[in-house]
């Protein structure tokens, strides 16, 4: 019953018009998906070849959590799209399902840090910080060389027992943007309620989604 209740929405979906309101039926499918309904069936909505069906699939495999583990072969086709929306929910999935397996999906999303849109490279600030060192490793040793596999193999050295906090503060304020979006991300992970320096040293850079980002995340602590 829920499998086909699944395909009744995906049908509704794709059969509305182009003036017509998404959410409502997204939101039915995603607790169908929550209910059981495999996700890959979301394949349909992501190679339906409408942007706007695309941007609403792509959400909901963002919000599926390791649910969307299926669709991981997806995640590259999504980090390429020229939606920024669709790049930035995919940068969410890649967070979310990404392993050591996914070596290369980690790197294409290392570099989005060079990302056009202040939106994307906020999201690949966060997943930065928030990926594990087994995803930054397997990113790392996909990239090839260059400035942001030098990068992220710095950032991954932060994960030891001496982290280089002189060598951070320097990148904030002297790096080139996406030195400062690493040095930020380090800034982030080395970051408590006990000690916010470094993340105070991030609110005062001058990209706006890096001081966003550090903002955010003081208030957090």
């Amino acid at each position: 019953m829920q499998a086909q209740a699944g395909e009744d929405l995906i049908e509704r979906i794709l059969a509305l018009p182009p003036d017509d309101v998404l959410g409502p039926a997204a939101n039915d499918l995603l607790s169908a998906f929550y209910a059981g309904y495999p996700a890959d069936n979301l394949a349909r909505l992501l190679h339906c070849g409408d942007d706007r069906i695309l941007r609403t699939a792509t959400w909901l495999l963002s919000e599926l959590g390791d649910l969307g583990a299926p669709l991981i072969d997806e995640v590259p086709a999504l980090l390429s799209s020229p939606i920024l929306g669709v790049r930035y929910d995919a940068i969410v999935v890649a967070l979310e399902n990404a392993d050591e397996r996914h070596g290369p999906i980690v790197a294409q999303v290392m570099t989005l840090s060079q990302d056009p849109e202040s939106a994307v490279r906020w999201k690949v600030l966060e997943f930065l910080s928030d990926a594990s060192l087994e995803q930054l490793e397997a990113g790392a040793a996909s990239l090839p060389p260059g400035q942001i596999k030098e990068l992220a193999e710095w950032l991954i050295l932060q994960d030891g027992e001496e982290p280089d906090l002189g060598g951070i503060v320097i990148r904030l304020e002297a790096g080139d943007p996406v030195t400062k979006l690493f040095a930020a991300a380090a800034a982030a992970s080395l970051s408590g309620p006990e000690d916010t320096s470094l993340l105070e040293q991030a609110a005062k850079v001058e990209q706006e989604e890096i001081r966003s980002f550090a903002q955010e995340r003081l208030n957090e602590d």
